[in-house]
């Protein structure tokens, strides 16, 4: 006997996706699954289209295209290893100068400065984000490089100097210039975000740990900034991609120099910038299959680095957690 009212088994799932529809579950599901899907065909399509197109760069010199230290277009002799290491040690300069300078800013103007002065400054931070990469390479080009000269040839050189990465001539434009710039550049987005992910951190954390007679500065260390510790990271990933593939202006301060040198001093070269450097006067099917092909290398550089960096924050806070 049916009750008056009741819903057949056989309409019920027809009648609760009808229900999901109307109330815009389903809807909301599709746009949501679509917009992830579409990130992943755009770079599975920019992935197969540098193949495809450095595809005669690849035949004609396999890995040791990666590996080569001779870049000559002349002589149609291509090697990417000059420029991947340009790339990363302008980046990991850049990281080792920005992430301390801007999470200790960031405990500042989140834990530290009143608020109207914190958001002033923060509207500032973000006003920097905003400038365009080709500014910094002129403020880098006639502030920058002079401020180095005077630092580098003189305390740094007299403390340093005996160094190796530190040694030989030095004119101003260079890999360590470059990395100096880049810090510069990503500073806002690890200062901006940080802040951010700070401030998230429940007050009754704060309270808590005040009342249990810790001081401002440990409550901010031993209390906030474990607990922000994983956005803290976010914002290092974020700086880290910007510097990796930052053009303009690294290509105006790094020398754009293609031989591979030990000293920090001596100008270098970034994948980044010989591409914008060469790709409009690039003749020959090679020679524009290589500089594609570099692309494609600063792809998976890009990949590699921020992969070791996650297994890298995976793996402390696991032994964080295992010592807890």
């Amino acid at each position: 006997m049916r009750v008056a009212g009741s819903t057949s088994p056989e309409h019920a799932p027809t009648t609760s996706l009808r229900r999901r529809l109307l109330g815009g579950d389903e809807i909301a599901r599709f746009i949501v699954t679509a917009a992830a899907a579409g990130i992943l065909i755009a770079c599975g399509l920019l992935v197969y289209e540098l193949w495809v197109s450095s595809g005669a760069a690849r035949h004609e010199f396999g890995w040791s295209f990666i590996t080569g230290r001779t870049w000559d277009p002349n002589a149609g002799e291509f090697g990417a290893w000059p420029f991947v290491v340009g790339t990363t040690v302008t980046s990991a300069i850049a990281l080792l100068i920005a992430v301390p300078a801007g999470v200790g800013a960031a405990i500042f103007l989140a834990e530290l400065a009143p608020r109207r002065v914190s958001d002033f400054l923060a509207f500032c931070i973000e006003l920097l984000a905003a400038v365009p990469s080709v500014i910094y390479g002129l403020l880098g080009v006639f502030i920058l490089v002079p401020v180095m000269k005077v630092l580098v040839d003189g305390p740094l050189k007299a403390a340093l100097g005996w160094l190796p990465i530190f040694s030989g001539p030095f004119y101003g434009v260079s890999t360590l210039t470059a990395g100096v710039l880049l810090a510069l550049m990503v500073l806002p987005f690890i200062v901006s975000v940080s802040r951010q992910v700070l401030l998230s951190v429940p007050t009754e954390q704060r309270e808590a740990a005040l009342a249990l007679g810790a001081t401002r500065w440990e409550t901010t260390w031993n209390v906030v900034l474990p607990y922000a510790k994983r956005g803290i990271y976010g914002s290092a990933f974020l700086a880290l991609a910007r510097a990796l593939g930052e053009t303009m202006a690294v290509t105006m301060v790094i020398g754009n120099s293609p031989q591979l040198q030990a000293s920090l001093l001596a100008p270098g070269y970034s994948i980044a910038a010989v591409v914008a450097n060469e790709f409009t006067e690039a003749t020959g099917d090679l020679y524009v299959s290589a500089l594609i092909a570099l692309g494609l290398v600063l792809f998976g550089l890009t990949v590699v680095i921020n992969g070791l960096a996650r297994l890298l924050v995976a793996s402390t806070s696991t032994r964080a957690t295992a010592v807890q």
